[in-house]
């Protein structure tokens, strides 16, 4: 029975690695240190990238010539490509309104749904013309409303790193994978998701993550494994809702 809790546990625990924010405009240098880190322990992160980066703060960084190049060889190697928003900037206050009560600014939540999916089309169109398939989505600020998953959904984007829970789960009809912590934490049970800003790290970020994978790369997993994870049992359904309403709770409160 020992040995049938510890398999149990071990098949339905992993990290899906995220990084966020990865555009023409980003810390290049740490990027490249991350990438050497992927490859010497066979990790396959999910990329976050945007396809219309007109982000201030990003585009402070310096210019990879070679970006849409770089983004195929990842893809070739196995690296999940997500489409992160279309050109991450903010213009919707969500007074903690949105889907998931984060609050925060927003690039979705507020506009009508013919706003919304024309954004999502017209990121989907760079990413064709680049020969980069997507399958795959997250929003900035993890905001999002009711229209931004029709959205979503009808440009043919049928999973989204985000939400709560200890375990895939299906809404709308579109498959998410929770992303729980803004720190790097693993838990003891559970499919969850990193959030990873490098551009915004210092030296000593890297040296604390590189740490955090040598120790914890056997339970790190890729986008399939995350999504072959049953979702369609009871308890893991009642542990996911508990999850979230203490979750939700928190963020209302903060």
């Amino acid at each position: 029975m020992i040995n049938l809790i510890k398999k149990y546990l071990s098949k339905n625990t992993g990290m899906l690695i995220r990084l966020d924010d990865i555009a023409e405009n980003m810390n290049w240098d740490l990027m490249n240190k991350c990438e050497v880190l992927f490859d010497k322990n066979n990790i396959k992160p999910l990329l976050g990238i945007i396809p219309n980066n007109k982000d201030n703060e990003l585009l402070s960084f310096g210019k990879n010539e070679n970006f849409w190049n770089k983004v195929r060889e990842w893809e070739k190697k196995g690296w999940e490509i997500a489409m992160h928003g279309y050109a991450h900037t903010y213009d919707h206050e969500t007074n903690k309104n949105d889907f998931f009560n984060y609050g925060g600014k927003s690039e979705f939540y507020g506009h009508e749904y013919e706003e919304q999916i024309k954004k999502i089309n017209k990121g989907l169109k760079k990413f064709n013309e680049e020969k980069i398939n997507i399958k795959t989505f997250f929003a900035p600020n993890h905001t999002y409303d009711l229209n931004t998953f029709d959205a979503v959904r009808n440009a043919g984007i049928l999973k989204i790193i985000d939400g709560y829970g200890l375990s895939p789960f299906f809404l709308k009809n579109i498959k998410f994978v929770p992303q729980l912590f803004y720190k790097l934490y693993l838990l003891p049970y559970g499919i969850q998701s990193t959030q990873i800003h490098v551009n915004y790290w210092k030296d000593n970020d890297f040296r604390l993550f590189e740490k955090f994978i040598e120790k914890n790369h056997k339970k790190v997993v890729d986008l399939d494994y995350a999504f072959s994870i049953s979702y369609n049992n009871f308890f893991l359904q009642v542990v996911n809702l508990f999850l979230e309403l203490a979750l939700r709770a928190k963020r209302k409160l903060i």
